[in-house]
């Protein structure tokens, strides 16, 4: 027997303003026609005036925590993935459990922008296999329209607001096809900062920024970079392509998802693709996809899937799940 982690919840939220692409045809120099050929999203969501980061996974958590069965009282660790906080500090994880009415425990955020999701799990998942926590309460949320240059029409249009939550809980298992989180796989490439970053900071220019990209380089290394990531993955766990059942990738660009599915040689059955709803939400994509998955009744008790994400930094990995 050894002791793993486990997914027993999830849950999701989606802010009620949604913003289509006719919608920002009257603001920008684009339409309907160019933002979908180039990326496969139609609508995004946008946070209300007065709506923060946290708000959004207090909400995706609360889901989460029904969708478990358990109470506030029976989580060890808050972990929010976020690029969007609500303040510099604390920590956007601090806020969360104060909504949610928790006051024992520790709370912490994970930035690894778009990839926060794919390295916040590993995190969530290491705490609980070491023993440090019993039942982590893992959140990927992100306010992103807040970073948008309105005058760009490339980057303006392809991001949203959201949040996922999932609870990880330890479990021993005694056989590697039980329900767990089979392994993680992480990268970075601080030289290839200038490709997709937000220009301020507290300690630059005391300003939040706006986002900034290089788009058609960004496509390139991602295709690249997170095919790697999946083989190197499964070559480490003795699994191939054919075993993946379902495949989750961040919801960046459905231009770069089909590139990523090609280069592995994964059935278009098999992928995942909610950008269309909600445009790229960062380190939320990942969870509302996967909940998306899980709400169709698509996915069965052992099903592998297989998660991953490529973001500023650079920053790219995947994550492999055998779902419970």
């Amino acid at each position: 027997m050894s002791r793993k982690a486990k997914i027993i919840g999830i849950g999701s939220y989606l802010p009620e303003k949604t913003v289509s692409n006719d919608d920002l045809s009257k603001i920008l120099d684009t339409s309907d026609e160019w933002i979908t050929s180039r990326s496969g999203i139609k609508q995004r969501h946008q946070a209300g005036e007065g709506e923060t980061t946290s708000d959004l996974a207090a909400h995706a958590a609360r889901q989460a925590l029904a969708d478990a069965a358990v109470s506030t009282d029976d989580i060890d660790m808050i972990i929010v993935a976020t690029t969007t906080p609500d303040l510099t500090f604390p920590a956007t994880a601090a806020l969360v459990q104060k909504k949610l009415g928790i006051s024992h425990g520790a709370a912490f955020d994970v930035q690894a922008v778009c990839s926060g999701f794919v390295y916040g799990l590993s995190v969530a998942s290491a705490m609980v296999e070491t023993g440090q926590a019993m039942r982590v309460l893992f959140i990927g949320a992100e306010t992103m329209t807040r970073l948008l240059d309105w005058d760009d029409r490339a980057t303006a249009v392809l991001f949203g607001d959201g949040g996922g939550a999932v609870v990880i809980e330890a479990t021993d298992i005694d056989t590697p096809n039980a329900p767990h989180i089979i392994g993680s796989y992480l990268r970075s490439d601080g030289n290839l900062t200038d490709l997709l970053y937000v220009d301020g900071g507290p300690s630059t220019t005391g300003t939040t920024g706006k986002l900034r990209m290089q788009g058609p380089e960004v496509y390139r290394h991602a295709v690249g970079n997170i095919a790697d990531a999946i083989n190197s993955l499964l070559a480490a766990h003795d699994l191939k392509v054919d075993d993946i059942d379902w495949f989750v990738p961040h919801q960046a660009n459905k231009r770069i998802i089909d590139g990523v599915a090609k280069r592995i040689g994964l059935p278009a059955e098999k992928t995942v693709i909610t950008v269309q709803n909600h445009a790229n939400t960062s380190a939320a994509s990942i969870p509302l996809a996967l909940h998306d998955l899980v709400k169709s009744g698509r996915v069965k008790s052992g099903d592998l899937i297989m998660l991953e994400a490529m973001g500023g930094g650079l920053t790219w990995g995947a994550n492999l799940v055998r779902w419970v």
